[in-house]
């Protein structure tokens, strides 16, 4: 299940129901231009993305070691090796 409801996400119920885990953990500047080119966001969106590296990323992977350790986790970090995945090569 998709999802990030920033401080109204409930991560932990839905990591403990999941069997595998998919994290998109693509680069700062491709998330950036692809959410330029996207829409316009408010200014505490832009504050999420240029801070989320060193935030909330560590939330999400402590989130993960503590309600889905026996799930399968993929990190992700750019759109080729997530095709690689998807294609299952």
């Amino acid at each position: 299940m998709d999802g990030d409801l920033g401080r109204y996400d409930v991560l932990g119920v839905r990591l403990q129901a999941a069997d595998t885990v998919i994290v998109l953990d693509f680069g700062f500047f491709l998330c950036l231009t692809r959410a330029i080119r996207r829409s316009k966001e408010r200014m505490d969106f832009w504050w999420w993305l240029s801070t989320w590296r060193w935030i909330e990323r560590p939330k999400i992977k402590r989130a993960i070691i503590e309600y889905a350790a026996r799930a399968d986790v993929s990190m992700l970090s750019d759109p080729e090796e997530l095709e690689r995945f998807l294609s299952g090569a």
